[in-house]
């Protein structure tokens, strides 16, 4: 777990900055409910007894995830860290409170499900567990193979899908990465994890600490350009586009991101060089528009998820395979109904031309 002054520093969280958005996003499968973000509704709140924790499956900076069953359900139980001190306790719990509140709060196909939670005597969190691995997981278990485009663009929906829902309602995730996301137990679906911590942290601790998630944060997130030591950052849910980005690169490409590059040098290159992974050879230009556009450097003009997910819809349909190899009973009938129409069209053509053929012969007998 953290030390006491790691915790401090990562555990500071603003209220407004968890409600900033500029989509308004609107998506049939996303709902969300109202709360205060002070306290959890007690309906929110689960029987410990009835909670049971079985082994580990995961482990984060600020917790560990068990696989468990709650009510015979099993499910996935993050225990979060309680603190040292009074002061730490106060400010793990705010964090986790609001945590609860926003994965209480919101529900979408591609959204892991919210069970319930545990105040006392640890601060718990269950959700459903998904029997899929990882897909940071899976696409190293397929290396150095890549996905089909297919799949990497439906796969990329699903997140766009789920990123859209969390805009809509006034949530930026800040660690879009492909360790947050997780695969269905029949691989086709990615379902988005991990997305209730909000948080905001200064200069020096976003430039020293080898968090692991540069090669997807946005530059804005770690630049110190036009920040003091201590000062606020002020970002936008635009920081979420540019994480998109890098995890639709990586979907096409199954390769790291500033593959070859520290944590430390990735950031760098990324917010004071503009340099952003390459795209192979090949590489349809609609998607190539659409990947350039998630990680242009100025936020303002990177596209909205509802737009992303517009984008990716169109090129799926345009490399849809062509549905010509329908069960063999239907091909007489696809051949009649061929047969028909070019008859009819046949039928029609001989029918002009008979017509003008008669004009031309009235015509002719008008002169004489």
């Amino acid at each position: 777990m953290n030390s006491t002054s790691e915790c401090e520093k990562n555990c500071k969280v603003e209220e407004e900055e968890c409600r900033r958005a500029e989509d308004t996003a609107q998506s049939g499968q996303c709902s969300a409910g109202s709360t205060n973000g002070l306290d959890i509704d007690k309906k929110l709140l689960i029987d410990p007894k009835q909670l049971f924790i079985g082994s580990k499956i995961g482990e984060g900076a600020h917790g560990k995830v068990y696989e468990g069953k709650y009510r015979g359900q099993i499910v996935a139980i993050k225990v979060l860290s309680n603190g040292k001190t009074a002061d730490e306790r106060a400010t793990l719990e705010a964090r986790f409170i609001r945590e609860v509140n926003m994965m209480s709060r919101v529900k979408h196909d591609n959204l892991v499900k919210f069970i319930g939670a545990c105040k006392e005597p640890l601060m718990v969190i269950a959700t459903e567990l998904l029997p899929g691995m990882s897909l940071k997981s899976y696409l190293n278990s397929i290396k150095p193979k890549q996905l089909d485009l297919h799949t990497a663009i439906s796969f990329a929906l699903d997140i766009a899908h789920a990123m859209e829902c969390l805009h809509a309602n006034g949530i930026i995730h800040r660690d879009l990465k492909p360790d947050n996301l997780l695969l269905t137990a029949n691989r086709k679906n990615v379902k988005l994890v991990d997305f209730g911590l909000a948080r905001e942290e200064t200069v020096t601790e976003m430039m020293t600490a080898e968090t692991g998630t540069y090669r997807w944060m946005a530059p804005e997130l770690y630049s110190t350009v036009t920040l003091r030591r201590g000062e606020k950052k002020h970002y936008t849910n635009k920081v979420d586009v540019y994480s998109f980005g890098i995890v639709l690169w990586e979907l096409l490409t199954n390769k790291m991101p500033f593959e070859g590059m520290s944590n430390l040098q990735a950031a760098y290159a990324a917010a004071f060089k503009q340099i952003r992974p390459a795209l192979p050879d090949g590489t349809p230009q609609e998607l190539v528009f659409i990947v350039q556009s998630c990680w242009v450097e100025e936020p303002s003009m990177r596209p909205s998820f509802s737009q992303i997910i517009r984008m990716l819809n169109s090129f799926l349909q345009s490399i849809a395979p062509q549905q010509d190899s329908k069960p063999a009973e239907n091909s007489s009938l696809a051949t009649n109904r061929s047969s028909t129409v070019i008859s009819t069209i046949v039928s029609r053509v001989n029918g002009k031309l008979s017509f003008l053929r008669q004009l031309l012969t009235a015509k002719k007998l008008g002169h004489t």
